[in-house]
């Protein structure tokens, strides 16, 4: 077309009467071309643009023109704007588009007048023009010529024709009447035809022309052109009208007869648009559909018809067609923004989507109402035109429902009315809202002691239902302390499945129970977290045998009791004192003579560890008696101990054999053999001093003695280190009150005589004292004696309802179901009990006469039997049937006469401490003594 495009864009803006923003600009702009700074003629801020999603709106499947530059806020074009395509030969081409915003949603209409160029040049319908003119026609005679036709308008359209010269005819122009007019006559015979050249002139800059060349043939006359019924035919059509539709019949007559009478139809200029929509009867102006009428592409059409007669004069009409709208298009629902996942934790009434409804159809068809069906926390709000808000109308909760499918249901007004509807899939965030909950309330873990480390104790699970990390959980135990070290040198838990393992190996004997704490936390942030309590049992197993703290262990020390001869059946002549480091029925303890010189002269308490006579002890009966005593616990397989008790049958010294022959001890020091011929040596002098000591007191107190090691205290190697008090009491059962004499014998023979007393015992409730250096004295260092450890509540029970043997009043079978087991008694506790019990008898047996010597009447600072057990009981008589006990009744006499002799025979318990009991003088053979006990 040869037309030069310009880069200049006319930015004519004004504001229209509803107060939208209006641009005007030509038409065929080059995409990209300015238009206008719409953010600046509206007042919106360009630096937010782009996050409030700003874009040109159109309804529809329709072109948008134009778009807006985020950036500047300029609007520019963004499709090729032809005006003819779009407004045809309207004067007046305006697009009208929106402008969107959201966060908030605003709707800005803007109006675009597209001005026209002069793009195309003025055409003809026909290339050649055919007229036939009889000879006959007179100078002035008019010939009407369809006039030619420009797409642009206005000023660029056709402005003037001219007609190259000729010497028949000229042109003359009227409005849109074209004619020529005959200016001289024609004749046939000179010229039979003639061709004139036609050319039209649009008023556009530059200028655009077309030509036609009008062949004129000279005929006879034809002295009448066709003319129409009506000057401008209308018609009404429902869009999609069935094909062959009749629209309207035009109409034009020919008042000539014969062939210049005959009249046929056909279509003037217009567009290959409209000869495919409609098709006219040549014969009858029928006008028909030919093709499909959509009222939503074009609301109208203007067809130009001709009718023209057998001699070629023709005419001239319009067809004007009004396309009425029927409710076919549903509407449609775009979704123009969604946020994909919405936090669980959002408030009510909160944005999630912008939703816009368009219906293709006008006036009442194009009304939609929208609306959401399902039971679902979510509504439609409407907002601005034809958009809806989706907002929310109740709390999320991702862990009850993790997505929604919201259904939209659109529905016009039309008659009858259609609907569409939109699944729209929205997903729930999830926020770290719920703490890890474990599945039980508190665990237990049962575990047998000596169990090996790194083996599992129990499982703690807690569940999170929270996604992802928010919903992982990590397992950790808590810093805490058991027995005074950290929690994890003992126990270890697997973050990832809550397993909990044992790091070291338990002993039952140092603690039965213990609680740790374990946390359970998740991955959100900030992390929830929750926490359990696991209780973890140690089971004990028989894992100790037990320990005979009296008669001391052989190879340790040689201790020999006297039975007098006039012993009776049934008298008590000594006890063994067993201990179990166990617990439960792994600490209920046995006593049996497994060997003994005369098997029907003595019995063992099976429970107690007392040992009585069975008859009466006759002349025959042999001197030197030597009992083997199996002690045997409760568990299972069950695990023993034995001890060798040496009693000798007499009533005074003189009767006592050589030592050496009553020792059966195979494990015997050579030392011993060496004291013994050292002793030998200075027997004279020792042996008179020893005769005489014991001279004055066997005439003072005719009671038997007891041959026992030098040493008060049984020494701390003899001891256990823990032992377990099974009936509440303690093993212990008896009090001994031992006095010490140097014999002429080794270390292995030494002499210990037992004071006998029946008469008066320390009451219960009666507080020893001693001296912490006389205790140290007496047993020498205890600092590396464990730590002594706070009663165990079982030491609350009566003696009735404290279970186990030595002493108890039944068996095993008895005390089984009297609640837990007490918690066994240290070394310590051990150590005070023996001299709480050895100061107990020697207090009372103070009082029987001044003859009466021994370590333990020594000890008198304060000593409290608070968190002991009571040692006191069943104190044995050797050679008698009675038994000293704590009974409250006996107690009170015995105290009144314990008190009674204390006032005259203990000095002041605040004096000074009284001086060592005599000694003899030392031997060759006790020197040696002394020196390897100083040696040890």
């Amino acid at each position: 077309m040869g037309r030069k495009m310009s880069c200049f864009v006319l930015l004519l803006l004004w504001q229209a009467v509803n107060g939208d923003v209006s641009y005007s600009l030509q038409e065929e702009l080059k995409r990209g071309s300015h238009i206008g700074n719409i953010a600046k003629d509206l007042n919106l801020d360009v630096n937010k643009l782009s996050s409030r999603n700003a874009r040109v709106d159109a309804a529809g499947n329709r072109k948008r023109y134009c778009d807006i530059n985020l950036a500047t806020g300029d609007l520019i074009v963004s499709d090729r704007i032809d005006r003819e395509e779009l407004c045809g030969e309207k004067l007046s081409c305006v697009i009208k588009r929106d402008l969107v915003l959201e966060n908030p949603l605003e709707l800005h209409p803007f109006s675009l007048h597209v001005q026209d160029i002069n793009d195309n040049s003025p055409q003809f319908n026909e290339e050649i023009i055919n007229m036939e003119i009889h000879e006959s026609a007179v100078k002035g005679a008019r010939f009407l010529i369809e006039e030619a036709h420009d797409a642009d308008v206005g000023q660029n359209s056709v402005q003037q024709y001219s007609l190259k010269k000729n010497d028949n005819f000229i042109l003359a122009a009227n409005g849109n009447t074209l004619e020529l007019v005959l200016d001289k006559e024609l004749d046939r015979e000179k010229q039979g035809d003639m061709n004139l050249l036609l050319t039209a002139l649009d008023g556009g800059s530059p200028q655009r022309s077309g030509t036609v060349v009008i062949h004129v043939t000279v005929l006879d006359a034809n002295d009448n052109a066709p003319v129409f019924s009506q000057a401008l035919y209308t018609a009404s059509l429902p869009e999609n009208s069935a094909l062959d539709t009749v629209v309207v019949t035009v109409r034009a007559t020919d008042a000539d007869e014969g062939v210049n009478g005959d009249v046929t139809y056909d279509f003037g200029h217009v567009t290959e648009v409209v000869k495919k929509v409609f098709s006219i009867d040549r014969k009858n102006g029928k006008i028909t559909v030919n093709g499909a009428i959509d009222y939503e592409a074009v609301t109208s059409y203007d067809l130009r018809i001709k009718a023209k007669d057998g001699l070629g004069l023709s005419s001239y009409t319009k067809v004007n067609i009004d396309v009425t709208d029927v409710n076919d298009n549903v509407p449609v629902i775009y979704m123009k923004s969604l946020i994909n996942a919405v936090p669980e934790n959002v408030s009510p009434g909160t944005e999630v989507g912008i939703i816009n409804v368009q219906d293709a159809d006008s006036n009442s068809n194009q009304k939609v109402c929208c609306s959401i069906q399902q039971n679902v926390p979510f509504k439609l709000v409407p907002s601005i035109k034809n958009y809806y808000s989706l907002v929310t109308t109740g709390q999320l909760d991702r862990e009850l429902v993790s997505d929604y499918n919201i259904t939209i249901t659109a529905t016009d007004e039309g008659s009858p009315p259609l609907s569409s509807s939109k699944t729209v899939q929205l997903f729930v965030a999830d926020i770290n809202d719920n703490p890890p909950v474990f599945e039980e309330q508190s665990y237990s873990a049962y575990v047998t002691e000596n169990n090996k480390p790194g083996s599992t104790l129990c499982s703690v699970t807690a569940r999170d239902p929270d996604w992802r990390q928010n919903g992982t959980v990590v397992y950790s135990l808590l810093p805490g302390e058991v027995n005074g070290a950290s929690v994890s040198s003992y126990l270890s838990v697997n973050g990832d499945t809550g397993v909990i393992h044992a790091v070291r190996s338990f002993d039952n004997e140092q603690f039965r129970s213990f609680k740790v704490h374990v946390m359970a936390r998740d991955n959100g942030s900030p992390p929830l977290s929750s926490n359990v309590t696991v209780s973890v049992f140690i089971s004990d197993v028989n894992d100790n045998s037990p320990q005979i703290l009296y008669p001391a262990p052989e190879g340790n020390s040689f201790m020999t009791e006297l039975v007098p001869k006039a012993a009776h059946g049934g008298s008590l002549v000594s006890k063994v004192i067993a201990v179990d480091a166990d617990s439960g029925q792994n600490a209920w303890l046995s006593y049996q003579i497994v060997k003994s010189t005369d098997p029907g002269l003595f019995t063992i308490d099976v429970n107690s560890g007392e040992i009585r006579t069975q008859r009466d002890i006759s002349e025959s009966d042999n001197m030197k008696q030597n009992l083997i005593v199996a002690v045997k616990d409760n568990g299972q397989p069950s695990l023993s101990a034995t001890c060798s008790m040496y009693l000798l049958i007499s009533d005074n010294l003189a009767e006592v054999p050589e030592l050496k022959d009553i020792s059966y001890d195979e494990k015997n020091s050579k030392l011993t053999s060496y004291l013994i011929i050292a002793l030998v040596s200075v027997s004279t002098f020792f042996l008179t001093f020893i005769i005489i000591i014991l001279g004055v007191r066997f005439c003072r107190r005719r009671k038997p003695r007891m041959l026992f090691d030098g040493a008060v205290a049984i020494p701390s190697a003899y001891l256990p280190p823990n032992y377990a008090d099974v009936d509440g009491t303690g093993t212990l059962r008896s009090a001994y009150n031992y006095d010490a004499y140097l014999t002429t014998g080794s270390r292995t023979s030494d002499f210990k005589f037992v004071t006998s007393y029946n008469d008066n015992t320390l009451p219960a409730d009666q507080t020893l004292r001693k001296s912490p250096s006389d205790f140290a004295d007496a047993f020498g260092d205890l600092n590396d004696s464990p730590e002594q450890k706070p009663p165990n509540n079982d030491w609350r029970f009566t003696q009735g309802q404290r279970p186990g043997p030595s002493g108890a009043t039944g068996g095993p079978e008895v005390a089984m179901g009297t609640g837990p087991w007490p918690q066994p008694p240290t070394e310590a506790e051990q150590l005070q009990a023996l001299m709480a019990a050895a100061n107990e008898v020697s207090e009372a047996t103070g009082t029987l006469g001044p003859g009466t010597m021994g370590l333990s009447t020594r000890y008198s600072p304060q000593f409290t039997l608070q968190h002991v057990p009571d040692y006191r009981q069943n104190v044995y008589i050797p050679g008698s049937t009675a038994t000293l006990t704590s009974n409250p009744q006996q107690q009170q006499q015995q105290q009144a006469t314990a008190q009674q002799a204390a006032q005259q025979a203990l000095p002041p318990p605040q004096g000074p401490p009284q001086p060592e009991p005599p000694k003899a003088a030392q031997t060759p053979a006790s020197k040696k003594k002394s020196t390897k006990k100083e040696k040890k």
